[in-house]
């Protein structure tokens, strides 16, 4: 009853008060200035909505949160049922400018992408272009640009897409994580800093894998680097502009997009970032030979891209899992079959495609970590899906995922009333 009581004051509200305002303007600074104006008024009303409700609870706990992790900033979104009913910012998302978090503003969320990667992978064998079973290298592959051949190890050409999304293309981290490592990369290719796409797979074809293809899953930020091209290829565009155009512009999401690297490189509505005082500086990614923070200008965004370079709102989160859950209450972008091929529980242990972990209670979850930035999206079993995110790294690295998902677990249990409006409805479509 509150939120048709909201929807239908704020409707009449702006049929009354927007032309009273705006009728001797241009039509074109009309049409920004009462865009602007519904935006400010949506604020209001989701800003009143939640404190209409008993949110006492969620504000101790998630700041709580926050001051024992030293976090500046954090910003959570919640969704029932697939209506979004508590989205909120805690600390700050710029403590320089004072601007306070929200979970409007853009934030890294690392290995996330991986989930939209595979979300557009899917899309592409939905469309026939490719399969699961496609192989990516040799002479046969998507990748076999004449550069791209011959390959140093036979197993190399056994490599599927499935493989690459499951983690399971036969490269392992024994030496390191070669995605932050490009001065290896470098020295083993003879190509000069910053690298491309194609130093790496110029790296991976000259070299010999660390297993079978398709027998175990190993964590693997290159698969995922790869994959990346792999779609560019298939597609005839770019990762970035497929991935806007086949899966975000359908579920209604126009902000996400590839972060930058540098300081400089910070979007207006992206979040600053921070690490602990003592953190030592790093050399950047581009060669330059000079030290930087860890988080502006360690890590190419641009090419870590499809690994972990998108950046998002936990509100655009939180549209985009509910166009993925198989629920039939809202249209998926994804048919049934490809939500069930991504969340399989694989009895060898293989990884899912695309999310970090899933189980036979139907529990998702992906998690992201990245220098400054740290976030858990997770769909729980009867309707409750959320998203934590922080702009702030700390010492606890992967393992502060594993915190916000304790805390979020005890904090949701404590919650017997679910209430019944819906904050996507105040957000711009």
């Amino acid at each position: 009853m509150l939120s048709r009581i909201l929807k239908f004051t704020f409707v009449i509200s702006l049929i009354i008060l927007v032309p009273f305002f705006f009728g001797n303007q241009p039509r074109s600074v009309r049409k920004k200035m009462a865009s602007l104006d519904i935006q400010r008024s949506n604020k209001l009303i989701i800003r009143r909505i939640i404190q209409s409700e008993n949110t006492d609870l969620l504000d101790k706990s998630f700041e709580k949160f926050r001051q024992q992790n030293l976090l500046k900033g954090l910003a959570v979104a919640i969704v029932k049922d697939e209506r979004l009913i508590f989205a909120k910012g805690y600390g700050f998302a710029d403590t320089e400018a004072k601007i306070s978090a929200s979970p409007e503003q853009l934030f890294r969320i690392a290995s996330v992408s991986k989930l939209v990667t595979a979300i557009a992978v899917m899309k592409l064998v939905e469309s026939g272009k490719i399969s699961l079973n496609s192989k990516v290298f040799g002479k046969y592959g998507i990748l076999n640009d004449e550069k791209e051949l011959p390959t140093k190890d036979n197993r190399l050409e056994n490599i599927t897409i499935r493989n690459l999304l499951n983690h399971s293309g036969g490269w392992t981290q024994r030496y390191g994580d070669i995605a932050f490592l490009p001065r290896i990369v470098s020295e083993q290719t003879g190509d000069p800093m910053p690298l491309a796409i194609s130093s790496y797979i110029k790296f991976v074809t000259s070299r010999r894998l660390h297993f079978e293809p398709g027998s175990s899953s190993a964590y693997s930020n290159l698969g995922y680097m790869i994959l990346g091209e792999v779609i560019a290829r298939v597609s005839k565009t770019s990762y970035e502009k497929y991935v806007k155009e086949n899966i975000l512009k359908p579920a209604h999401i126009y902000d996400m997009q590839l972060g930058g690297s540098f300081e400089n490189e910070k979007l207006l509505e992206e979040v600053r970032y921070y690490q602990p005082e003592d953190a030592q500086p790093v050399e950047a990614y581009d060669g330059s030979g000079r030290l930087v923070p860890k988080i502006y200008g360690s890590t190419n965004m641009t090419l870590l891209g499809s690994a972990g370079g998108w950046i998002a709102s936990p509100v655009d989160l939180m549209k985009l899992l509910v166009v993925i859950d198989g629920d039939s209450s809202t249209k998926d972008i994804l048919s049934r079959q490809s939500i069930a091929e991504m969340t399989h529980v694989d009895e060898k242990g293989l990884d899912p495609l695309g999310w970090r972990s899933t189980n036979e209670n139907g529990e998702w979850w992906r998690t992201g970590t990245l220098p400054g930035s740290s976030a858990l999206l997770k769909r729980e079993s009867k309707g409750v899906s959320w998203i934590m995110v922080t702009n702030t790294s700390n010492y606890k690295g992967p393992h502060l995922a594993i915190e916000m998902d304790r805390v979020m677990s005890q904090t949701l249990r404590k919650i017997n009333n679910w209430p019944d409006y819906n904050l996507f409805d105040f957000f711009p479509k």
